[in-house]
């Protein structure tokens, strides 16, 4: 079979992912995460039932995933006296199975350690393709040739940069930012929680809450697009404090703990727009990279779906690339859909007390029902082929 060796950029839910399947289907698999060590904590992510569970128990590790699961809880919206205003379904935050980021790429990174090769703190610095593979130069290690490059490497991909463009040709800044902070501390099972349940409060292009099973803090508002380093925390907090320094309810507290807590992450809310071409020569996009929406609600389940056809499609064209990212592209560009053109800061942060108003109602209608059962059709609008078959057929 040609095309044996894959590099793989991005060690979070993708990748990993992606590694699974192809090691199962006989790639030689390489890991590449600029992080030094699997990144603990973060953001609940969650799951719908049907296909998104199906994948998960394909790959042995449905039971893994549940054991570690989050407790789904109720998003309160208040006012200021700490009157309920509203509640955010915990179906709708959570999903039908919802466990933390860090978790979540533990139970992977457990399923592939011992067949595949992990590289950790480093990171791809170069791609020249070439008739026969693609020359990778690394930002600490030798430069390696592999048969093929796919990018997990989140909204702000590097592999992308490299392979496709600059982030601007393809990242659409959708007007918001979003921080979560303390989410490494609910991955401390043994750590307690002052506050499980979680409460929010909105001013106008505003939202924080406190507590919940995301974080112990979270934050959006409205903004223009930022220039700021994702990796000085400094920065963003201090970006946070200027951000909320006129809010009152319980946000001066939480602005008093946040360099007490060990994470902080603030990103913006932006849209990968890919026009369904998400492989270019012997180079394929995945997950975030590729069709990623933040908050929208449906990347990781986009993300294991997206890992298990890229790699089936690979198997079943025994190794022919153009015709498996032919398939991945006409699959995912149908599929990825669902996470449409959907921006939850405006439904989240209304920028109006109107609008907060508006949606606050919304919250407690029948449509917004009609909403969550249209998620779920949409996730399950897809046929899982059985790739397995198909790639014993072909070998």
């Amino acid at each position: 079979m040609p095309n044996q060796t894959v590099l793989i950029s991005g060690a979070s839910i993708a990748g990993p992912a992606l590694a699974y399947w192809l090691n199962r289907y006989g790639f030689a698999v390489t890991v590449a995460e600029r992080a030094a060590a699997l990144r603990p904590g973060g953001q609940a992510v969650d799951f719908k039932d049907g296909v998104h569970l199906e994948v998960l128990k394909r790959m042995g590790i449905l039971d893994a995933v549940r054991a570690r699961r989050t407790g789904t809880t109720d998003l309160v919206f208040v006012d200021a006296d700490d009157h309920e205003l509203a509640v955010l379904s915990g179906d709708f935050t959570g999903g039908a199975l919802e466990i933390l980021r860090g978790d979540l790429a533990a139970v992977l990174y457990e399923q592939t350690r011992d067949t595949v090769e992990y590289v950790f703190g480093d990171t791809v610095t170069a791609l020249r393709e070439t008739d026969s593979g693609v020359h990778v130069e690394f930002e600490s290690a030798a430069a390696r040739t592999f048969d093929l490059v796919v990018g997990a490497d989140g909204i702000h991909s590097r592999v992308r940069r490299l392979a496709f463009g600059p982030e601007s040709d393809f990242v659409t800044h959708l007007g918001y930012y979003y921080c979560v902070a303390g989410a490494s501390r609910w991955a401390d099972k043994s750590a307690p929680r002052e506050r499980a349940e979680g409460y929010a409060h909105n001013v106008p292009g505003k939202l924080a809450v406190d507590g919940g099973a995301k974080a112990q803090q979270m934050y959006m508002f409205a903004y223009p697009e930022l220039d700021y380093s994702r990796t000085d925390t400094s920065t963003q907090r201090r970006i946070l404090r200027a951000a909320f320094a006129d809010v009152g309810w319980h946000v001066p507290r939480m602005l008093a703990e946040l360099d007490e807590l060990d994470e902080v992450y603030l990103d913006s809310i932006s849209q990968v727009r890919m026009n369904g071409t998400y492989t270019r020569g012997r180079v394929a996009l995945l997950g975030d990279a590729a069709y990623g929406n933040t908050l929208a609600g449906f990347g990781t389940g986009l993300a294991l779906v997206g890992a298990y056809v890229l790699a089936g499609e690979l198997a079943s064209a025994a190794g022919d690339h153009e015709a498996a990212y032919r398939a991945y592209n006409r699959i995912m560009k149908r599929y990825a859909k669902i996470a449409g053109n959907s921006n939850t800061g405006p439904f989240l942060a209304p920028k109006t007390a109107v609008g907060i108003k508006a949606r606050n109602w919304f919250l407690g209608s029948r449509l917004f029902g009609l909403m969550l059962k249209y998620g779920d059709k949409a996730a399950n609008d897809v046929d899982l082929v059985d790739y397995s078959r198909s790639a014993r057929n072909r070998a």
